[in-house]
């Protein structure tokens, strides 16, 4: 349940992706990198291609051209199944928890432990999960009193840190979020702001997708820039400031003046 990895060079990457949809071309020759341990944001308005991009990085769909490169190697993801297996894990707006369960559950959802396997009359290893569930919470930052209290009566926020941290409890090489904190309040979106700097302290790579400029240049060290299914190009946020980023966003930054002659 640790985050380790011999590689030195990015531990993912896209490299002339492109994906059409019918009569829309939804990505043309987009590039992207994510460093080892590094934290980048995914921006862009609208209809970018941001959700498309992540699909093709993580095997939710594949592109019709280009390659996705996974430490070093191309991969051919076929399903989220794949990329999980490999060390990609990804947190979804709607979380995909089961929210009948309780958190030792939704942490080892598709891990189960078992102390007799018999089909249908298998015994799962209810004190084994608990503990390690214990382990990776307190590991990821994720404050949850009771652990056998089922998800549906948890706040937005300790949903979010359940999700998290079972992306960030099984070794993965780089945890992608759509939008994190779209639906959380002011306190619970700093409380998942923290999980996610632990996971910067931990050297766990992140590829963030948000709308939230302020989250952005708080969290992450690059932002990469979609407009239009394009990159429009990419920043260090310690070399840039926000007006940048949007005039990148909305395309400012490609006017000539002729624009308003």
């Amino acid at each position: 349940m640790s985050s380790s990895s011999t590689s030195v060079g990015p531990v993912l990457q896209a490299r002339g992706i492109s994906k059409r949809f019918g009569g829309l071309q939804a990505l043309s020759e987009v590039d992207l990198t994510v460093g080892q341990g590094e934290h980048v944001a995914l921006v862009g308005d609208n209809g970018a291609g941001k959700s498309t991009l992540v699909k093709m990085l993580t095997g939710a769909d594949s592109p019709d051209s280009g390659e996705v490169w996974f430490d070093g190697s191309v991969v051919h993801f076929h399903s989220p199944l794949d990329a999980r297996r490999a060390g990609i894990e990804t947190v979804y707006q709607t979380l995909a928890l089961a929210e009948h369960l309780d958190v030792a559950a939704n942490l080892f959802l598709g891990r189960e432990e078992y102390r007799i396997r018999l089909g249908p009359f298998s015994i799962l290893n209810l004190r084994s999960m608990r503990s390690k569930a214990r382990d990776i919470l307190a590991m990821t930052g994720v404050q949850i009193p009771d652990l056998r209290a089922p998800v549906l009566g948890m706040s937005g926020g300790q949903r979010q840190g359940v999700a998290i941290a079972r992306a960030a409890g099984w070794g993965s090489r780089i945890i992608v979020l759509d939008e994190p904190t779209a639906a959380l309040g002011v306190q619970e979106t700093a409380k998942v702001e923290e999980i996610i700097r632990g996971l910067k302290r931990r050297g766990v790579a992140m590829l963030m997708i948000s709308h939230n400029l302020r989250q952005v240049f708080d969290l992450v060290d690059t932002v990469w820039v979609l407009r239009h299914g394009r990159m429009a190009g990419h920043v260090s946020v310690q070399d840039t400031v926000a007006e940048e980023v949007v005039a990148m966003i909305t395309g400012a930054h490609e006017a000539t003046g002729t624009e308003f002659a």
